[in-house]
């Protein structure tokens, strides 16, 4: 069955992005004759002199007369290798609500750029939008190279400056491609006009891309939307039983599995899955629409969350949150209250502050800012009514995103993204500093190596601190086994405890950072969400962070297996062991990738000190 890929269009008004879809829709054969027909005695009567691509998407009077795209429009099509829904998101500014809803579920963004203006103001906000968004995959389309002779230096140059632009975002993949959406050039198929170009279509490109791995299959969580009662009829023996229906949000769920029922934290285990027409499932995993049965009796209701023991969603009544306000006849202000819908929960709640408001141009924050007005995004703390059950929207979409209704008009004011619970101001203070970063003799950064158990990561650590103290600069390791035994000496090694244990290594990385030290960390941090989640804190904090993949083959690694890991792990006598029976989630885009097997610990540890040395 072929994987459904969900794509957003963004960019600046005029960048052709209607013109692009219809160009997908038009050369793969997805539009039906009397739909084409339409549009050519459209474009005709406009005084075209052929069918105008764009109208294929632009479907409101006003964008057609206009010229110009205001709401989302989704449109389907498929090809051998994949399906895709691809959303026309507007370009104008006072529409970014509107492209905020029409990304929030994609898979992959498309940001259009004009070869002749390069980037703009609508191009930066959009990027950000969606880093912000978490969408895991940018592509950027330089259209119409037709306009500016296909030139190399010219399509060299806007990727330079986007690269520059997107280094303090959280982009995890990000591509370039060089199209003329209004000829069809590298749109479907590879274009001669650019023989400088070596990759290939845009199709090509969106058919070939890896999006499984973007789906959390790590953390079960399922928010109950509906409870399944027994029914007396002629049917009951296919009935009996109580259930409780929901849309698995993340991880997977099957029989026998031990599962806690929160906010209450009762435990038991699944008794069976069934899926949409009566059909047991052996396992449901993210997305699926499923009815659960319990082996035990528990009190479950609308709003409640099945997850695992040993790796349960947060619950708090207050949270920090990034919020895009969306009302042009209100705005969002200290004390105002609304009704939070979040998962399959609802309650009242009061924003409890405003923390700032971000220019999403500059990514300046305003912390002086009183209100956020329509399409504003600022980071606020919300106290809510009855608890929510949630994650940080970078580790789960679905748990971690809500929206804002207004109690009076029953509008929906803000769209928010969860960025972890809120602590009480009376009871932690942050204090600044007095003594600053320009005050120190040098200027720390954070060099992160993560790799397979026996990959060499530690023995290239070490020898990276030695050297940069011989030259000179302060550097201090901070191993993973060290920090084991110590710091992190309460910590299992289940999801929830290594996320953790990253993040405490993360926080004690930024500190010698933010001292002038190199912090040179040799950790397996095997999840991607949680070492984009330090690379985050240290981009806050205008930190420098390298991320270093070791990538050494794993069976290198089992035939090194030093302290006889891999050997335990397939015995059975050490579960959840990365590279076994856990997963390892390759870095997309590392600042530097070491061949682990290929080079001496001495040649690598010596591309590393030149990185950091050349970027001091």
């Amino acid at each position: 069955m072929s994987q459904l890929l969900r794509i957003a269009t963004a960019g600046s008004v005029d960048d052709g992005k209607s013109t692009l879809i219809g160009r997908l829709l038009f050369d793969s054969k997805s539009i039906f004759e009397d739909q084409l027909a339409a549009v050519e005695q459209t474009s005709i009567a406009r005084g075209g002199e052929g069918a105008d691509l764009a109208l294929l998407t632009d479907g409101l009077r006003a964008e057609r007369e206009q010229g110009i795209t205001i709401d989302v429009a989704h449109r389907y099509f498929a090809t051998p290798k994949r399906k895709f829904i691809i959303a026309d998101t507007p370009g104008h500014a006072q529409y970014t609500r509107n492209m905020v809803t029409g990304a929030s579920t994609a898979d992959l963004a498309l940001i259009l750029i004009d070869a002749r203006n390069g980037l703009v103001e609508q191009t930066r906000r959009h990027a950000f939008i969606a880093s912000l968004l978490g969408i895991p995959h940018l592509v950027v389309c330089i259209n119409k190279m037709d306009l500016v002779d296909w030139s190399k230096d010219r399509y060299d140059e806007i990727c330079d400056e986007f690269k520059q632009f997107a280094a303090k975002l959280n982009v995890g993949d990000l591509s370039f491609v060089p199209v003329s959406a209004l000829l069809g050039d590298n749109v479907v198929d590879k274009t001669g006009s650019m023989p400088w170009y070596e990759g290939g279509s845009l199709l090509h490109h969106l058919e070939e891309v890896h999006v499984a791995s973007d789906q959390n299959l790590i953390d079960a969580r399922l928010p109950i939307q509906y409870v399944i009662r027994p029914k007396s009829s002629r049917t009951r023996e296919l009935h009996d039983h109580r259930a409780y229906a929901g849309t698995v949000a993340s991880g997977s769920f099957k029989k026998g599995d031990e599962v806690v029922v929160l906010p209450s934290g009762f435990s038991t285990r699944v008794k069976a899955v069934w899926g949409p027409g009566g059909r047991k499932l052996d396992e449901a995993f993210a997305s699926a629409a499923v009815s659960v049965e319990l082996e035990d009796d528990i009190d479950i209701s609308r709003g409640d969350m099945l997850c695992r023991p040993q790796n349960r969603a947060d619950v708090g009544h207050r949270v920090n949150a990034l919020v895009c306000w969306f009302s042009d006849r209100s705005q969002l202000r200290d004390g105002g209250r609304y009704i939070v819908r979040q998962a399959t929960r609802e309650t009242k709640a009061v924003v409890s502050e405003l923390s700032y408001r971000l220019d999403v141009n500059t990514l300046h924050r305003d912390e002086k800012a009183q209100t956020l007005g329509l399409n504003e995004i600022g980071r606020l703390a919300l106290r809510t009514q009855q608890p929510l059950l949630f994650d940080p929207y970078r580790t789960n979409r679905v748990t971690g995103s809500f929206i804002l209704i207004d109690e009076v008009t029953n509008d929906t004011v803000a769209a928010g993204m969860i960025t972890g619970p809120a602590v009480e101001e009376s009871t932690v203070v942050w204090h600044e500093p007095t003594v600053r970063r320009s005050d120190r003799a040098t200027r720390g950064q954070t060099v992160w190596l993560t790799g397979l158990s026996g990959s060499g990561k530690s023995t290239v650590a070490v020898e990276v601190e030695r050297r940069l103290v011989a030259s000179g600069t302060p550097a201090y390791l901070l191993d993973g086994d060290n920090l084991r035994l110590g710091l992190n000496s309460d910590l299992g090694f289940t999801s929830t405890d290594r996320a953790e244990n990253v993040r405490r290594v993360g926080e004690v990385a930024k500190i010698l950072a933010d001292a002038g030290v190199v912090a040179v960390v040799s950790l397996i941090s095997p999840y991607r969400a949680d070492r984009d989640a330090v690379r985050a804190v240290h981009a806050d904090a205008d930190l420098g962070f390298t991320e270093v993949h070791v990538d050494t083959p794993i069976d290198v690694c089992r035939s090194r297996d030093p302290k006889k890991l891999y050997q335990r792990a397939d015995a059975g006598e050490i579960h959840g062991f990365t590279g076994v029976d856990d997963p390892y989630e390759v870095p997309l885009d590392p600042e530097l990738r070491l061949a682990g097997a290929d080079e001496s610990p001495g040649d690598l540890a010596g591309r590393i000190v030149d990185h950091v040395l050349a970027a001091r």
